[in-house]
């Protein structure tokens, strides 16, 4: 293991993350508010959005398994390469075949693959730093993660407003290209392990051993998970269902200009991811973890002037920059708890364990957001011309989830 932070090995990751994160940030940006303005309907473009979670919560642990078992920089290359190739079908598909369909295997695929690759990328940092840099990593990580999603959004609201879809599929598709060529000059150190049996065997045993650790050895970790689960119940899925709804179909915005706004408001969002990678790094042996649930609250309380500002304000534009403005903070601060979470899980797993327990960690925490984006789907349509409702319930929920995982974090402080 390299004692430098910024290693050849490490570099590359960086770099084909930046390429990578660019191109999927766009493609998720384009996809679903494509189906979006195909039919008005936020209730659809929840359920499809929910369907699109399934298979990375199906995928995430078998990309884990994966990443241990098999070297982690083939994993990347290959399901970059793929992810290329399945936009391709998708653009010459897209004229043929009913789109809502389409768009729904499209997303469903897209997010299967992201679920399968992040646990090798997750997985790979400890082995190309040392534990002194594993919070400065990760927060780079982070940080390129946000910086992608805040130029990816932008860019794609541009030319997805100026010239339709076709023009954001061919920049996603040399994104991801680039990006796996990149990685093919990655040196991942790789300990090969036995297979000990029939495929079926070794995920049930490496499932088991996962969760077991996860359960038995560092139980204040699965209490960790389920405040997590629900704060993207309950917020997050809120947030992913709320501003391409609200920006394009409900404030008294220019049509026109719509498209635009939402492509600016998701770059305010990685924005303040981006902000609060920074953060993470620069604070990195300042950030305490038994004071991680102040940062739940406070992305909590940010949700309230979201509710307040549409019962308050008529002006589209207005409602439009607070929203935004919120979403930012929200991301600032649950980037920084996100990097802090994650940092702790990864020095208290052993190696042979990392990326499995990384992998349920995700897996389970994804859980939540299916159902979440499905029920605020139907809910924001039965509170049609009463939003704010909807909006109010997620900021009680998340700070009543928030307030209770103060206890929890304050436990796994004095157990250190």
């Amino acid at each position: 293991m390299n004692s430098k932070l910024f290693s050849k090995d490490f570099t590359l990751v960086v770099i084909g993350q930046i390429i990578s994160l660019f191109g999927n940030a766009t493609i998720r940006f384009a996809l679903p508010l494509y189906l979006l303005n195909l039919t008005g309907s936020s209730a659809l473009y929840g359920t499809v959005t929910a369907c699109a979670f399934i298979p990375a919560i199906a995928m995430s642990p078998i990309g884990g398994i994966v990443a241990d078992r098999i070297n982690k920089r083939n994993i990347m290359v290959a399901l970059d390469f793929f992810t290329a190739a399945v936009i391709l079908i998708f653009s010459l598909l897209m004229n043929e075949i009913d789109l809502v369909l389409l768009l729904a295997v499209t997303l469903m695929l897209l997010y299967g693959i992201a679920g399968a690759y992040m646990p090798s990328v997750q997985a790979s940092i400890p082995v190309l730093v040392s534990q002194e840099h594993l919070m400065a990593a990760n927060s780079i990580i982070n940080t390129i993660s946000s910086f992608a999603s805040l130029v990816g959004p932008v860019l794609g609201g541009v030319l997805y407003s100026a010239y339709g879809l076709e023009p954001v599929l061919w920049v996603c598709m040399i994104s991801f290209t680039l990006s796996a060529v990149m990685e093919i000059f990655i040196k991942i150190p790789f300990q090969k392990q036995p297979l000990g049996g029939s495929i079926f065997k070794i995920v049930k045993s490496d499932l088991s051993e996962s969760i077991g650790f996860i359960r038995k050895d560092q139980p204040i970790i699965w209490k960790a998970l389920l405040v997590v689960c629900g704060i993207n119940l309950f917020l997050s899925a809120m947030i992913i269902v709320a501003l391409p709804y609200l920006i394009t179909e409900v404030l008294d915005l220019e049509p026109s200009q719509a498209n635009k706004l939402y492509g600016f408001a998701e770059g305010a969002l990685a924005a303040g991811g981006l902000l609060g990678g920074l953060a993470a790094g620069i604070f990195a042996n300042k950030l305490e973890i038994h004071r991680a649930g102040n940062l739940l609250i406070a992305c909590a309380i940010c949700v309230f002037p979201m509710g307040i500002s549409l019962i308050l304000f008529s002006s589209g534009m207005m409602n439009y920059m607070i929203i935004t403005l919120c979403c930012f903070t929200i991301m600032v601060f649950s980037t920084v708890f996100t990097v802090q979470v994650l940092s702790f899980v990864q020095a208290e797993t052993p190696q042979n364990l990392i990326g499995k327990v990384i992998a349920v960690i995700l897996t389970f925490s994804m859980c939540a957001q299916p159902l979440g984006n499905a029920v605020y789907g139907i809910l924001f349509e039965i509170c049609k011309d009463f939003e704010y409702v909807v909006i109010l319930f997620s900021g009680i929920a998340s700070l009543l989830v928030a307030i209770s995982a103060t206890n929890i974090f304050t436990k796994i402080g004095t157990q250190r």
